[in-house]
């Protein structure tokens, strides 16, 4: 096993080297400016979207708010706790303000990705919405090719790579919270997840609207109580992470590569803004204009990294629950060995002890159930991504929609199985082969995605509710997926 840790952060390190942090940092920024900071400039129509007044019914797909749901529930995972720690530990204070710039200007990514996926949307024979990058890949650049590359990447990331680390992490905190075997908690959430991916897309938004909501506000209360607590210590800890990111700060000056490196890479496992995750879900739903589905998953990257990412950062640094290493693994800062014997092991378990330390142990046991909600979010939204495109790969083919789900169910399990370090390993290569693969695309489509903004924001100065035609844009839409509109 340890030949196989050693190969994954081997390949790991070779994918996420610093060429592919300056590909996420230079597309944000490229995209922002490009389309003009939407997520800046129509903020208040990203709320509005999600009202249920809205003006969209879902009829053929899944609703815009279902889909908010969905996206924001895949992406409030592991990445938002244990991740934002592991941020910390390799990169100091200062990667949690890497992991803000690459919300604010992934945000246009997201945009950029989840309109281009509304557009070049399909109808399925059975009347559902699909599509993603491998659609606008291939309608959109004319690449067949390519298009089928980031479909299998877009298996084996979403469908065998990345959804190890949710359960990993959920038995840890289990065994933590309840001394209980963890291949046995594995197991039991292996059972119940295969019963709730083989209800479909349907079901997954369904239980997605029911559950976000609720675990978010828990985990959000918990964060704010301690910020009330530490009020007075608040402006001490957000200096600590500007002044940390920039060099200023005298014991982290010598790693800010590896605060950019980590805040970035973290950040990114966090809210998945360009990796096409969120373009796929934005295809299933049943709008008028694909510009609403793009404000909508701007908008769920602040709900992901700056709400609930941030509250996890603050969490670990204003109890001090938190340890920091140079590239060489050498500590630079050492605390946790002060509460624990031996020190606490990085990841969850900090933000496991600062709420039972702030709390009490019975928060502990709390947030092995609040993680079951993130997780079970996770790993639905995780499924989705991955038959979507396993269905474009094999035509709408029902035994392979199958054979994709049980495999998704396999390597669930298999996170219970091996070390956090291995699981970590593979979970970043298929977040970073998705990258490479989506990135590079929404580039390129960049100029139809403002020409579609450009024609939203025209139609409401109209006093329109935005109607959208392909054909302006010189989309064919063979399968009548935009018949409706208009």
């Amino acid at each position: 096993m340890e030949q196989f840790s050693a190969i994954v952060n081997d390949i790991d390190g070779l994918i996420w080297s610093m060429p592919l942090v300056f590909l996420c940092l230079g597309a944000g920024l490229y995209l922002s400016i490009r389309l003009g900071f939407p997520q800046i400039r129509h903020f208040g129509e990203m709320i509005r979207l999600l009202s249920p007044n809205s003006g969209d019914k879902a009829h053929r797909g899944i609703s815009s708010f279902q889909a908010f749901a969905t996206t924001v529930g895949a992406r409030v995972g592991m990445g938002n706790i244990a991740g934002i720690a592991s941020a910390i530990y390799f990169g100091g204070p200062g990667s949690i303000f890497w992991m803000w710039i690459i919300a604010l200007i992934g945000a246009a990514s997201a945009f950029t990705e989840s309109t281009l996926g509304q557009a070049f949307k399909i109808k399925g024979a059975d009347g559902h919405y699909v599509g993603g990058p491998a659609h606008y890949i291939e309608k959109g650049l004319k690449c067949k090719p390519y298009a089928i590359v980031f479909a299998i990447v877009a298996v084996l990331g979403p469908g065998l790579l990345m959804p190890g680390v949710q359960i990993n992490s959920l038995v840890i905190v289990f065994e933590e919270a309840f001394s209980v075997n963890r291949v046995l908690v594995g197991v039991i959430c292996c059972i119940f997840l295969a019963v709730v991916v083989a209800g479909g897309v349907k079901r997954i938004a369904q239980i997605a609207v029911l559950l976000t909501p609720f675990m978010c506000i828990i985990y959000i209360a918990l964060a704010v109580i301690i910020l009330v607590i530490n009020f007075t210590q608040i402006p001490t800890a957000l200096a600590l992470i500007v002044t940390s990111a920039i060099g200023v700060q005298p014991v982290f000056g010598a790693i800010v590569g590896s605060a950019i490196s980590w805040g970035v890479k973290r950040g990114i496992y966090s809210n998945e803004a360009g990796m096409g995750c969120g373009a796929i879900v934005s295809a299933a739903v049943d709008c008028s204009h694909p510009a609403k589905q793009g404000l909508i998953q701007a908008c769920s990257i602040y709900a992901d990294t700056l709400l609930v990412g941030t509250a996890t950062a603050l969490i670990v640094i204003l109890t001090g629950t938190y340890d920091v290493v140079d590239g060489a693994g050498v500590l630079l800062l050492d605390q946790t060995s002060n509460m624990v014997a031996g020190g606490i092991e990085n990841g969850i378990k900090w933000t496991q002890y600062a709420l039972m330390t702030t709390y009490g142990d019975w928060c502990g046991k709390l947030l092995a159930v609040i993680i079951v909600l993130f997780v079970f979010t996770s790993m639905t939204g995780y499924c989705y991504q991955a038959e979507a495109n396993m269905s474009y790969l094999t035509r709408g083919s029902k035994a392979a929609i199958w054979v994709c789900r049980g495999l998704f169910v396999l390597a669930s399990l298999f996170g219970a199985l091996v070390e956090a370090d291995a699981i970590w390993a593979m979970g970043d290569i298929g977040y970073g082969l998705l990258a490479w693969a989506n990135i590079v695309a929404i580039c390129l489509l960049a100029p139809k995605a403002k020409a579609m903004l450009d024609d939203y924001v025209q139609q409401k100065k109209e006093g329109k509710d935005p109607q959208f035609d392909p054909a302006k844009f010189g989309i064919e839409d063979e399968t009548g997926a935009w018949s409706h509109i208009g």
